[in-house]
């Protein structure tokens, strides 16, 4: 039964529908291609018995012309969000054993519309990272290989699981969480879509805190319709979330195929990074190209304070992480340190064995940045850049309609090739923090193979709640790339 896994989540879901096949059978064929594919290390946890329960659900419901739109479809869930009953681990040692008892908005919201639950996905420990490298449970392999080279390459991170699974048909879709293009940046090095919806769209309530002010659920999916299918579901206001945003969630699927001509496209002269492969400035030139030929303006625009974006990010990121991961101490849940004779030494000893060394690194960068006699000049100054970043593209915003980049800076690079710097690691991130720190919406399209055939992206930033037009850029990039190569599946031989 596994092409069925070759379907797309929308064709997955009208096959369901006609009742071509069960739910119970979609299932059972990504679960036999995940037991095949663990050589990608996509998956932390595996919930076999739990999907099977929820497809013969979905079944039932389906046999009754019931059905929410997502019934039956079988997904992978980014191991950040907990879900009831499940092992919910960040990809950190500090979090074993941790079952939560309640359900995250987002994957309850998925539950609600009938997806199946696969299981969960590895990720970057606590989302740090961007070549999930940083994990607990080891390293996920990009599906994808550079031409004659076995060399296991990074799927991106932290969504590494996500884009990975997603990439070598392990799930129909994936969800994963952005805070400074950790859905962006590994969509574009596995050839897939992600999309990091506005801030606030998408609950985070029940998602394990990185950043709280740059946190953003989003979904991974195999092309344009799939990732809006997702989004309406994963989308919604949420009480519990003080952050989420009381107002409708469009139908992005109307949106695609609706006409761009007429839509302004931004240009920034300033993603022009030095040492940027001439591949990548090839395919941005080529995709400002294809959005011309669809009857789109181009306007090329500045934003100088982008060069500011990454050091405003690693003070703004690393301070919140700090606080956030404060609650990790190993007295009421989670890992705790035998090495221990008193309740400081518990602390201590915990939190150190507990933690990665990049979550140390951020969490002391962090909490450096908001000592006292530091925190004037570090992160309050990063705050008000922030909001100069912030009304820059406000202006810009005025003038276009959506502002096209590429979405990294390289096509994927090799485990281990980054990892001994953290400032090359930090600079994979350099086309999409902006969009973080606006709370802007922003999405990855595949576009191209590099020399190596390896996948390139490009990236799409429109205005905050505006998803809709994006969503239409989105869809005609896709027309105009007609992106179909798929990686060799070399882990299932």
């Amino acid at each position: 039964m596994t092409e069925i896994a070759n379907l797309t989540l929308t064709q997955l879901r009208d096959a369901l529908k006609a009742k071509e096949f069960t739910a119970l059978e979609a299932t059972d064929a990504y679960l036999a291609r995940i037991e095949e594919a663990k050589a990608l290390n996509a998956f932390i946890t595996v919930a076999a018995d739990k999907a099977r329960d929820m497809a013969r659900a979905a079944d039932a419901r389906l046999a009754k012309g019931e059905g929410g739109p997502l019934e039956g479809a079988p997904l992978g869930i980014k191991d950040l969000f907990c879900t009831e009953g499940l092992l919910t681990t960040a990809a950190s040692h500090i979090l074993d054993g941790f079952t939560p008892p309640y359900e995250s908005t987002v994957t309850a919201n998925l539950w609600r519309d009938g997806a199946v639950c696969l299981g969960k996905l590895n990720l970057d420990e606590f989302a740090m990272g961007s070549s999930n490298e940083t994990s607990f449970y080891g390293p996920v392999v990009n599906p994808w290989r550079r031409k004659g080279d076995a060399a296991p390459l990074t799927p991106g991170g932290s969504s590494g699981g996500s884009s990975a699974s997603v990439a070598a048909r392990l799930c129909a879709a994936a969800t994963g969480t952005d805070t400074g293009g950790s859905i962006r940046q590994p969509a574009s090095l596995t050839g897939t879509v992600g999309v990091k919806p506005t801030y606030g769209r998408c609950s985070r309530w029940g998602v394990v805190a990185f950043a709280s002010s740059l946190d953003q659920a989003g979904p991974i999916a195999r092309d344009v319709r799939d990732a809006a299918v997702m989004l309406r579901s994963m989308a919604g206001y949420d009480p519990k979330d003080s952050t989420s945003v009381n107002r409708p969630t469009p139908d992005y699927e109307t949106a695609l195929g609706q006409s761009v001509k007429g839509l302004k496209i931004g240009v920034p002269k300033e993603y022009r990074v030095d040492g940027m492969p001439d591949e990548i400035e090839a395919l941005w030139r080529r995709g400002v190209e294809w959005m011309r030929d669809a009857g789109c303006e181009i306007v090329d625009i500045s934003l100088p304070l982008t060069k500011y974006a990454l050091p405003v990010y690693y003070i703004v990121a690393p301070a919140e992480a700090s606080s956030n991961l404060a609650r990790y101490d190993g007295v009421k849940y989670g890992f705790r340190s035998e090495d221990a004779g008193d309740i400081l030494s518990m602390y201590e000893n915990t939190r150190a064995e507990g933690f990665g060394d990049e979550v140390k690194r951020r969490i002391l960068i962090g909490a450096y940045a908001l000592s006292a006699g530091y925190y004037d000049a570090y992160y309050l100054r990063a705050q008000k850049v922030r909001k100069r970043i912030f009304d820059e593209f406000a202006q810009a915003f005025a003038k276009v309609d959506l502002i096209l980049t590429p979405s990294a800076p390289s096509a994927a690079f090799g485990l281990g090739e980054k990892t001994d710097d953290p400032v090359q690691m930090y600079l994979n991130d350099v086309f999409t923090v902006t969009g973080n720190l606006a709370g802007l919406p922003g999405a990855s399209v595949p576009a191209g193979l590099d020399a190596q055939g390896l996948p390139l992206g490009l990236q799409l930033l429109a205005r905050p709640f505006d998803e809709e037009t994006m969503f239409r850029g989105m869809y005609a990039l896709e027309q105009a790339a007609d992106f179909t190569a798929r990686p060799e599946p070399w882990w299932a031989v």
